[in-house]
Protein backbone atom coordinates (compact mmCIF):
# COMPACT_ATOMS: atom_id res chain seq x y z
CA UNK A 1 0.00 0.00 0.00
CA UNK A 2 1.64 3.45 -1.01
CA UNK A 3 1.34 6.35 1.16
CA UNK A 4 2.78 9.67 0.48
CA UNK A 5 3.14 12.77 3.50
CA UNK A 6 0.97 15.78 3.12
CA UNK A 7 3.13 18.92 2.73
CA UNK A 8 1.19 21.55 5.36
CA UNK A 9 -2.11 19.97 5.44
CA UNK A 10 -3.99 22.74 7.35
CA UNK A 11 -7.56 22.80 5.92
CA UNK A 12 -10.09 20.61 6.80
CA UNK A 13 -10.35 17.60 7.90
CA UNK A 14 -6.83 17.51 9.19
CA UNK A 15 -6.76 21.00 10.60
CA UNK A 16 -6.31 19.96 14.12
CA UNK A 17 -2.84 17.62 12.88
CA UNK A 18 0.58 18.28 13.41
CA UNK A 19 2.47 19.66 10.66
CA UNK A 20 5.69 17.29 11.16
CA UNK A 21 5.84 15.03 8.42
CA UNK A 22 7.81 11.95 8.56
CA UNK A 23 8.11 9.65 5.58
CA UNK A 24 6.26 6.31 6.29
CA UNK A 25 5.95 4.53 2.96
CA UNK A 26 8.73 1.68 3.13
CA UNK A 27 7.81 1.19 6.85
CA UNK A 28 5.74 -1.79 6.90
CA UNK A 29 8.61 -3.79 5.02
CA UNK A 30 11.77 -1.93 6.58
CA UNK A 31 12.53 -2.37 10.54
CA UNK A 32 12.45 0.74 12.42
CA UNK A 33 16.05 -0.05 14.18
CA UNK A 34 18.67 0.92 12.33
CA UNK A 35 16.48 4.51 11.37
CA UNK A 36 18.60 7.34 12.38
CA UNK A 37 16.21 9.01 14.10
CA UNK A 38 13.36 6.90 16.67
CA UNK A 39 10.16 7.65 15.71
CA UNK A 40 8.06 8.95 18.83
CA UNK A 41 5.31 7.61 18.65
CA UNK A 42 3.44 9.43 21.39
CA UNK A 43 3.91 12.75 19.26
CA UNK A 44 1.39 13.72 16.64
CA UNK A 45 1.85 12.29 13.79
CA UNK A 46 -0.11 12.60 9.99
CA UNK A 47 -0.09 10.13 7.39
CA UNK A 48 -2.96 10.52 4.46
CA UNK A 49 -3.25 8.59 0.46
CA UNK A 50 -2.54 10.17 -1.99
CA UNK A 51 -5.90 9.87 -2.88
CA UNK A 52 -9.12 10.20 -0.54
CA UNK A 53 -10.67 7.21 -1.64
CA UNK A 54 -10.87 4.89 0.99
CA UNK A 55 -8.73 1.62 -0.12
CA UNK A 56 -8.88 -1.61 2.24
CA UNK A 57 -5.39 -2.53 3.66
CA UNK A 58 -3.58 -5.06 2.13
CA UNK A 59 -2.26 -6.03 5.84
CA UNK A 60 -4.35 -6.61 9.32
CA UNK A 61 -3.06 -5.92 13.02
CA UNK A 62 -3.25 -10.07 13.67
CA UNK A 63 -0.98 -10.66 11.11
CA UNK A 64 1.79 -8.32 12.34
CA UNK A 65 4.64 -9.79 14.59
CA UNK A 66 5.40 -7.65 17.06
CA UNK A 67 8.33 -9.54 18.97
CA UNK A 68 7.95 -7.23 22.08
CA UNK A 69 8.37 -4.26 19.66
CA UNK A 70 5.32 -2.45 19.55
CA UNK A 71 6.28 -0.20 16.82
CA UNK A 72 4.67 -1.99 14.12
CA UNK A 73 1.19 -2.27 15.48
CA UNK A 74 1.13 1.03 16.18
CA UNK A 75 2.14 2.16 12.99
CA UNK A 76 -0.95 -0.25 11.75
CA UNK A 77 -3.30 1.63 14.45
CA UNK A 78 -2.10 4.99 13.06
CA UNK A 79 -3.22 3.82 9.43
CA UNK A 80 -6.57 2.98 10.47
CA UNK A 81 -7.09 5.69 12.41
CA UNK A 82 -6.63 7.60 8.81
CA UNK A 83 -9.27 4.97 7.27
CA UNK A 84 -11.21 6.13 9.54
CA UNK A 85 -10.71 10.23 8.89
CA UNK A 86 -11.05 9.15 5.07
CA UNK A 87 -14.32 7.41 5.16
CA UNK A 88 -15.57 10.33 7.80
CA UNK A 89 -14.38 13.13 4.57
CA UNK A 90 -16.19 11.00 1.87
CA UNK A 91 -19.24 10.48 3.85
CA UNK A 92 -19.11 13.69 4.68
CA UNK A 93 -18.85 15.09 1.52
CA UNK A 94 -21.34 12.80 0.25
CA UNK A 95 -24.19 14.38 2.28
CA UNK A 96 -23.62 17.83 0.75
CA UNK A 97 -23.78 16.59 -2.68
CA UNK A 98 -26.91 14.96 -1.35
CA UNK A 99 -28.32 18.34 0.03
CA UNK A 100 -27.44 19.72 -3.71
CA UNK A 101 -29.29 17.30 -5.29
CA UNK A 102 -32.21 17.87 -3.03
CA UNK A 103 -31.62 21.68 -3.58
CA UNK A 104 -31.20 21.57 -7.17
CA UNK A 105 -33.57 19.11 -8.28
CA UNK A 106 -30.75 16.80 -9.89
CA UNK A 107 -32.24 14.02 -11.50
CA UNK A 108 -29.48 11.08 -10.11
CA UNK A 109 -28.56 7.54 -11.63
CA UNK A 110 -29.24 5.67 -8.71
CA UNK A 111 -27.96 1.79 -8.17
CA UNK A 112 -30.63 -0.64 -6.27
CA UNK A 113 -28.88 -1.81 -3.53
CA UNK A 114 -31.30 -4.63 -2.11
CA UNK A 115 -35.07 -4.05 -1.16
CA UNK A 116 -36.97 -4.51 2.37
CA UNK A 117 -40.75 -4.14 3.82
CA UNK A 118 -41.25 -0.65 2.77
CA UNK A 119 -38.56 0.38 -0.09
CA UNK A 120 -35.94 -0.28 -1.89
CA UNK A 121 -32.36 0.89 -1.01
CA UNK A 122 -30.51 3.20 -2.75
CA UNK A 123 -26.71 3.69 -3.44
CA UNK A 124 -25.37 7.23 -3.77
CA UNK A 125 -21.62 7.50 -4.04
CA UNK A 126 -20.70 6.20 -0.29
CA UNK A 127 -24.30 6.41 1.00
CA UNK A 128 -26.90 4.30 1.03
CA UNK A 129 -30.44 6.02 0.58
CA UNK A 130 -34.10 4.62 0.95
CA UNK A 131 -36.82 5.20 -1.96
CA UNK A 132 -40.41 4.28 -0.27
CA UNK A 133 -42.68 2.01 -2.36
CA UNK A 134 -45.11 4.78 -2.85
CA UNK A 135 -42.44 6.72 -4.72
CA UNK A 136 -41.72 4.18 -7.40
CA UNK A 137 -42.49 5.25 -10.77
CA UNK A 138 -46.45 3.63 -11.95
CA UNK A 139 -44.33 2.00 -15.02
CA UNK A 140 -43.16 -0.82 -13.29
CA UNK A 141 -46.47 -1.92 -11.88
CA UNK A 142 -47.97 -1.54 -15.12
CA UNK A 143 -45.48 -3.71 -17.20
CA UNK A 144 -46.01 -6.59 -14.72
CA UNK A 145 -49.46 -6.10 -13.08
CA UNK A 146 -49.94 -9.77 -11.80
CA UNK A 147 -46.59 -9.34 -9.85
CA UNK A 148 -46.46 -8.19 -6.11
CA UNK A 149 -44.39 -4.96 -5.57
CA UNK A 150 -42.04 -7.11 -3.10
CA UNK A 151 -41.58 -9.32 -6.23
CA UNK A 152 -41.00 -6.06 -8.59
CA UNK A 153 -38.64 -4.81 -6.23
CA UNK A 154 -36.70 -7.94 -5.84
CA UNK A 155 -36.09 -7.81 -9.70
CA UNK A 156 -34.67 -4.16 -9.68
CA UNK A 157 -31.97 -5.13 -7.42
CA UNK A 158 -28.74 -4.08 -9.12
CA UNK A 159 -30.41 -1.91 -11.69
CA UNK A 160 -29.86 1.63 -11.64
CA UNK A 161 -32.87 3.98 -12.05
CA UNK A 162 -33.32 7.52 -12.37
CA UNK A 163 -33.96 9.18 -8.74
CA UNK A 164 -34.04 12.07 -7.03
CA UNK A 165 -34.16 13.41 -3.85
CA UNK A 166 -36.24 14.44 -1.80
CA UNK A 167 -35.31 14.30 2.06
CA UNK A 168 -31.99 14.91 3.29
CA UNK A 169 -30.93 15.21 6.67
CA UNK A 170 -27.01 14.35 7.85
CA UNK A 171 -27.69 14.73 11.25
CA UNK A 172 -30.53 12.07 11.28
CA UNK A 173 -29.12 9.59 8.79
CA UNK A 174 -32.48 10.32 6.51
CA UNK A 175 -31.95 10.26 2.38
CA UNK A 176 -35.18 9.42 1.08
CA UNK A 177 -35.56 9.06 -3.18
CA UNK A 178 -38.64 9.28 -4.88
CA UNK A 179 -38.66 7.92 -8.62
CA UNK A 180 -41.80 9.43 -9.48
CA UNK A 181 -40.16 13.18 -8.91
CA UNK A 182 -37.76 12.13 -11.48
CA UNK A 183 -40.24 10.86 -13.96
CA UNK A 184 -42.16 14.00 -13.64
CA UNK A 185 -39.18 16.37 -14.33
CA UNK A 186 -38.45 14.23 -17.78
CA UNK A 187 -42.22 13.84 -18.74
CA UNK A 188 -44.56 16.40 -17.05
CA UNK A 189 -43.85 18.64 -20.14
CA UNK A 190 -45.50 17.01 -22.97
CA UNK A 191 -48.63 17.20 -20.19
CA UNK A 192 -51.14 19.61 -21.81
CA UNK A 193 -54.44 20.59 -20.48
CA UNK A 194 -56.87 19.23 -23.13
CA UNK A 195 -54.86 16.39 -23.73
CA UNK A 196 -56.52 13.08 -24.42
CA UNK A 197 -54.60 9.59 -22.76
CA UNK A 198 -55.02 6.43 -22.91
CA UNK A 199 -54.65 5.19 -18.81
CA UNK A 200 -54.52 2.23 -16.43
CA UNK A 201 -57.10 2.57 -13.02
CA UNK A 202 -54.35 2.28 -10.07
CA UNK A 203 -55.66 2.76 -6.57
CA UNK A 204 -59.34 3.86 -5.80
CA UNK A 205 -60.37 5.71 -3.17
CA UNK A 206 -63.85 7.46 -1.89
CA UNK A 207 -62.67 10.98 -3.22
CA UNK A 208 -61.63 9.40 -6.44
CA UNK A 209 -59.69 7.39 -8.87
CA UNK A 210 -55.87 7.72 -9.79
CA UNK A 211 -54.93 6.73 -12.80
CA UNK A 212 -51.61 6.13 -14.81
CA UNK A 213 -50.76 8.08 -18.04
CA UNK A 214 -49.37 5.45 -20.97
CA UNK A 215 -47.03 7.67 -23.26
CA UNK A 216 -46.00 7.34 -26.95
CA UNK A 217 -43.53 4.78 -25.61
CA UNK A 218 -45.68 2.28 -24.46
CA UNK A 219 -45.31 2.49 -20.49
CA UNK A 220 -47.05 4.44 -17.93
CA UNK A 221 -44.75 7.10 -16.50
CA UNK A 222 -47.49 9.58 -14.60
CA UNK A 223 -50.39 9.29 -12.68
CA UNK A 224 -53.31 11.70 -12.59
CA UNK A 225 -56.52 11.59 -10.15
CA UNK A 226 -59.88 11.46 -11.82
CA UNK A 227 -62.02 13.05 -9.02
CA UNK A 228 -65.62 11.31 -7.66
CA UNK A 229 -67.32 14.50 -9.89
CA UNK A 230 -65.75 14.05 -12.57
CA UNK A 231 -66.05 9.84 -13.19
CA UNK A 232 -69.45 10.25 -14.83
CA UNK A 233 -72.25 13.20 -15.53
CA UNK A 234 -74.73 10.36 -13.64
CA UNK A 235 -74.44 10.73 -9.35
CA UNK A 236 -71.95 8.88 -8.10
CA UNK A 237 -72.22 7.32 -4.64
CA UNK A 238 -69.47 5.20 -4.66
CA UNK A 239 -66.41 5.02 -7.38
CA UNK A 240 -65.59 1.59 -6.91
CA UNK A 241 -68.99 1.16 -8.97
CA UNK A 242 -67.50 2.03 -11.75
CA UNK A 243 -63.69 2.19 -11.89
CA UNK A 244 -61.51 -1.09 -10.46
CA UNK A 245 -57.65 -1.52 -10.45
CA UNK A 246 -56.60 -2.52 -13.24
CA UNK A 247 -58.96 -1.04 -16.20
CA UNK A 248 -58.28 0.12 -19.14
CA UNK A 249 -59.82 4.11 -19.98
CA UNK A 250 -59.45 7.24 -21.62
CA UNK A 251 -59.24 10.27 -19.98
CA UNK A 252 -58.96 14.09 -20.51
CA UNK A 253 -56.26 16.62 -18.57
CA UNK A 254 -58.48 19.55 -16.92
CA UNK A 255 -55.90 20.17 -14.66
CA UNK A 256 -51.61 20.76 -14.63
CA UNK A 257 -50.14 21.94 -11.33
CA UNK A 258 -46.80 22.19 -11.80
CA UNK A 259 -45.42 23.09 -8.40
CA UNK A 260 -47.17 19.93 -6.64
CA UNK A 261 -46.68 17.74 -9.79
CA UNK A 262 -50.09 17.52 -9.87
CA UNK A 263 -52.64 15.95 -13.37
CA UNK A 264 -55.90 16.60 -12.77
CA UNK A 265 -58.15 13.96 -14.99
CA UNK A 266 -61.74 13.62 -16.19
CA UNK A 267 -63.58 11.17 -17.74
CA UNK A 268 -66.93 12.71 -17.56
CA UNK A 269 -65.95 15.32 -19.88
CA UNK A 270 -64.87 13.19 -23.20
CA UNK A 271 -69.04 13.19 -23.26
CA UNK A 272 -71.12 16.08 -23.14
CA UNK A 273 -73.06 17.31 -20.50
CA UNK A 274 -76.22 15.32 -21.43
CA UNK A 275 -78.43 18.09 -20.11
CA UNK A 276 -77.36 20.51 -23.50
CA UNK A 277 -77.49 17.56 -25.54
CA UNK A 278 -81.25 16.89 -24.37
CA UNK A 279 -82.17 20.22 -23.11
CA UNK A 280 -85.09 20.82 -26.37
CA UNK A 281 -86.53 17.21 -25.00
CA UNK A 282 -86.02 18.56 -21.19
CA UNK A 283 -87.46 22.01 -21.79
CA UNK A 284 -89.47 22.43 -25.83
CA UNK A 285 -87.38 24.98 -27.33
CA UNK A 286 -90.82 26.07 -29.50
CA UNK A 287 -93.10 27.31 -26.32
CA UNK A 288 -94.97 23.91 -25.83
CA UNK A 289 -95.25 21.89 -22.82
CA UNK A 290 -94.46 18.23 -22.82
CA UNK A 291 -94.93 15.37 -20.32
CA UNK A 292 -91.59 16.53 -18.55
CA UNK A 293 -92.19 19.85 -18.68
CA UNK A 294 -94.41 22.72 -16.84
CA UNK A 295 -95.12 26.48 -18.17
CA UNK A 296 -95.71 29.09 -15.98
CA UNK A 297 -98.68 29.87 -17.38
CA UNK A 298 -100.76 26.76 -15.52
CA UNK A 299 -98.56 28.40 -12.15
CA UNK A 300 -96.32 30.37 -10.32
CA UNK A 301 -93.27 27.83 -10.45
CA UNK A 302 -91.30 27.21 -7.07
CA UNK A 303 -87.55 28.25 -7.41
CA UNK A 304 -85.11 25.45 -6.47
CA UNK A 305 -83.63 25.95 -3.11
CA UNK A 306 -81.58 28.53 -3.08
CA UNK A 307 -82.28 30.14 -6.35
CA UNK A 308 -84.46 33.39 -4.83
CA UNK A 309 -81.74 34.29 -2.88
CA UNK A 310 -79.51 34.67 -5.88
CA UNK A 311 -82.21 35.99 -8.21
CA UNK A 312 -82.59 38.85 -5.54
CA UNK A 313 -78.98 39.35 -5.04
CA UNK A 314 -78.72 39.50 -9.02
CA UNK A 315 -81.49 42.76 -9.50
CA UNK A 316 -79.03 44.50 -6.97
CA UNK A 317 -76.42 44.56 -9.66
CA UNK A 318 -76.17 47.43 -12.11
CA UNK A 319 -77.93 46.74 -15.92
CA UNK A 320 -80.15 44.03 -14.95
CA UNK A 321 -83.48 45.13 -15.42
CA UNK A 322 -85.83 42.06 -14.77
CA UNK A 323 -85.69 38.06 -13.97
CA UNK A 324 -88.28 35.64 -14.43
CA UNK A 325 -88.69 32.19 -14.42
CA UNK A 326 -90.27 31.00 -17.42
CA UNK A 327 -89.93 26.98 -17.14
CA UNK A 328 -88.98 24.05 -15.79
CA UNK A 329 -88.84 20.15 -16.77
CA UNK A 330 -86.86 17.01 -15.38
CA UNK A 331 -83.90 14.71 -16.41
CA UNK A 332 -84.47 11.20 -16.35
CA UNK A 333 -81.00 10.73 -14.13
CA UNK A 334 -79.41 12.87 -11.16
CA UNK A 335 -76.43 14.83 -12.54
CA UNK A 336 -75.85 16.56 -8.74
CA UNK A 337 -78.03 17.42 -6.03
CA UNK A 338 -76.20 20.98 -5.63
CA UNK A 339 -77.43 23.96 -7.58
CA UNK A 340 -75.84 24.43 -10.47
CA UNK A 341 -76.16 28.00 -12.51
CA UNK A 342 -75.06 28.82 -15.65
CA UNK A 343 -75.65 31.06 -18.64
CA UNK A 344 -77.11 29.14 -21.70
CA UNK A 345 -75.54 29.06 -24.95
CA UNK A 346 -78.76 29.70 -26.72
CA UNK A 347 -78.48 32.98 -28.41
CA UNK A 348 -79.98 35.99 -26.97
CA UNK A 349 -82.92 37.36 -28.08
CA UNK A 350 -82.43 41.47 -28.40
CA UNK A 351 -81.83 42.50 -24.49
CA UNK A 352 -82.79 38.58 -23.00
CA UNK A 353 -80.85 36.16 -22.02
CA UNK A 354 -80.97 32.79 -20.82
CA UNK A 355 -80.06 31.19 -17.51
CA UNK A 356 -80.55 27.40 -16.55
CA UNK A 357 -80.74 26.35 -12.73
CA UNK A 358 -80.56 22.52 -11.86
CA UNK A 359 -80.63 21.06 -9.09
CA UNK A 360 -81.03 16.68 -8.47
CA UNK A 361 -83.20 16.14 -11.64
CA UNK A 362 -85.10 19.35 -11.91
CA UNK A 363 -84.13 22.18 -14.46
CA UNK A 364 -85.40 25.62 -14.37
CA UNK A 365 -85.31 28.24 -17.52
CA UNK A 366 -85.04 31.56 -16.35
CA UNK A 367 -84.77 34.64 -18.71
CA UNK A 368 -82.75 37.51 -17.67
CA UNK A 369 -83.55 41.20 -19.16
CA UNK A 370 -80.39 42.97 -18.94
CA UNK A 371 -78.16 46.03 -20.76
CA UNK A 372 -74.75 44.31 -19.93
CA UNK A 373 -73.39 41.69 -22.76
CA UNK A 374 -72.54 38.33 -22.09
CA UNK A 375 -69.24 38.97 -20.38
CA UNK A 376 -70.84 41.36 -18.37
CA UNK A 377 -73.47 39.05 -17.27
CA UNK A 378 -70.42 36.29 -15.86
CA UNK A 379 -69.28 38.87 -14.30
CA UNK A 380 -72.05 39.66 -12.28
CA UNK A 381 -72.94 36.23 -11.62
CA UNK A 382 -69.79 35.77 -10.44
CA UNK A 383 -70.11 38.73 -7.45
CA UNK A 384 -73.08 37.51 -6.93
CA UNK A 385 -72.22 33.82 -6.43
CA UNK A 386 -68.97 35.11 -4.13
CA UNK A 387 -72.01 37.07 -1.91
CA UNK A 388 -74.22 34.07 -1.49
CA UNK A 389 -72.91 31.18 0.94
Amino acid sequence: MQFSAAATATGPPYSSVSRRIVFLSHLLTTDVSPLKTPLNFSTNLFICRSSLTPKKPSFSTHKVSVSGDTSKTQLVDLIDGDDEIVRQARRSADWKAARAHYENGIVYQGRVEGSNGGGLLIRFYSLVGFLPYPQLSPSHSCKEPDKSIQEIAKALAGSLISVKVIHAEEEKRKLIFSEKEASWSKYSNAVKVGNFYQARVGSVEDYGAFAHLRFPDGCYHLTGLVHVSEVSWDLVQDVRDILNEGDEVKVKVIGVDRNKSRITLSIKQLEEDPLLETLEKVIPQDGSTGSDSDSTADYVIEPLPGLETIVEELLREDGIIDIKITRQGFEKRVVSQDLQLWLSNAPPNGNQFTLLARAGRQVQEIQLVTSLNQDGIKTALQRVLERVP
